[in-house]
């Protein structure tokens, strides 16, 4: 077969003779021949595998200097370039949803009788072998959270952005606003945590998590960035409902890495998000119907990395107090060899006397 003309190349790649020229004008897919007479784009039969590795990753959205990168590939790394940006796109998906999940639930929420509260407490502790603690702990009223704190200046990273969200305990938010308040306070806490970073001992190395929760009648705001961790204990059930930032995450996500693989990688906590200099700072952001007897822990990564899921479950079905919950998952870290700081917030749904 001879060379093809560009209309009846694009009707055998699927591709229009437009697109074909822009993939020629980017070099991602040059003619065999051009014309010298006419301009005309003639093309080779074996021309058509390339054109549809360009426009196969093009109907998935892919940018096309991206897939200028995936044309330089064998294809084994064409194929794991295409499958890390799929797992991009569903994260970036489940965000949007998320989100949209959030909107139409402030839209759409009335205010409801306040017949529920939360019970709460909340304890931090250095472990058996860092020499200082770089966690922050709260619990209040209406306010759990959270942060855990790296590099120099640390420990006044964590609790300036938790400082920094403390003033929604008193603030009355508009069911209709609580999206932008949330939204702003994460800015004052990023904000608070770069003052401190400028100021380390090294400038920049001053980072935190950081993830809260903020009571709301009847529902829970959450805000996370980081690898500090929510679960919620359902009828018996344990259930993590953040997304872990971190480098080995985003392997998992993207197929890199087995699950099993991921507590024993050594770069299993470096953070793809956080609060600090030049870090991403973009936050999760989710509301949660709250019902009687629903348990929420909050805690960083010196639990999560080190105690068994089901232990943690354990621990949080048998005991009635917050505040004994929290001393046992510390001392439960602890038993674990206590490697890290370690801080627990657990805050019980309830029921309002009338």
């Amino acid at each position: 077969m001879g060379l093809l003309t560009i209309g009846a190349f694009a009707k055998a790649s699927r591709l229009s003779p437009k697109a074909l020229r822009l993939y020629d004008e980017l070099g991602l897919l040059a003619p065999a021949r051009v014309d010298p007479v006419t301009g005309y784009r003639l093309y080779a039969p074996e021309q058509l595998d390339q054109a549809r590795l360009v426009a196969w990753p093009r109907r998935l959205g892919m940018p096309l200097v991206r897939i200028q990168h995936v044309c330089t590939l064998d294809a084994g790394l064409a194929a794991q370039e295409i499958r890390a940006f799929w797992a991009q796109v569903e994260a970036d998906t489940a965000a949007r949803r998320d989100l949209a999940a959030f909107l139409i639930d402030h839209l759409s929420w009335k205010d409801p009788a306040m017949n529920l509260g939360i019970r709460y407490a909340a304890l931090s502790d250095t472990g058996l072998i860092r020499e200082s603690n770089q966690d922050t702990a709260y619990a209040g009223s209406r306010l759990l959270a959270v942060a855990d704190g790296y590099g120099n200046g640390g420990a006044p990273a964590s609790a300036a952005a938790v400082d920094a969200l403390k003033h929604l305990e008193i603030d009355s938010i508009p069911a209709g606003s609580l999206l932008n308040v949330l939204e702003d306070a994460v800015d004052q806490a990023k904000q608070a945590v770069h003052g401190i970073a400028g100021t380390a001992a090294s400038p920049g190395k001053a980072g935190t998590t950081l993830t809260a929760m903020l009571w709301t009648g009847s529902q829970l705001a959450l805000v996370h960035i980081g690898d500090s961790r929510v679960y919620l204990l359902r009828d018996g059930e344990l259930f993590q409902i953040t997304h872990d930032h971190t480098m080995v995450q985003s392997m998992v996500d993207e197929g890199r890495l087995a699950p099993e693989e991921a507590a024993s990688h050594p770069q299993r906590s470096l953070l793809i998000r956080a609060l600090g200099q030049g870090a991403d700072a973009t936050p999760e952001m989710r509301l949660h119907d709250a019902r009687r007897e629903d348990r929420y822990l909050l805690c960083s990564d010196g639990l999560s990395t080190v105690a068994p899921t089901e232990d943690i479950r354990r621990v949080l079905s048998e005991t009635r107090e917050p505040e004994q919950a929290v001393r046992e998952l510390i001392a439960l870290a602890n038993d674990s060899g206590g490697p890290d700081n370690v801080s627990c917030v657990v805050a019980d749904v309830v029921e309002l006397r009338q």
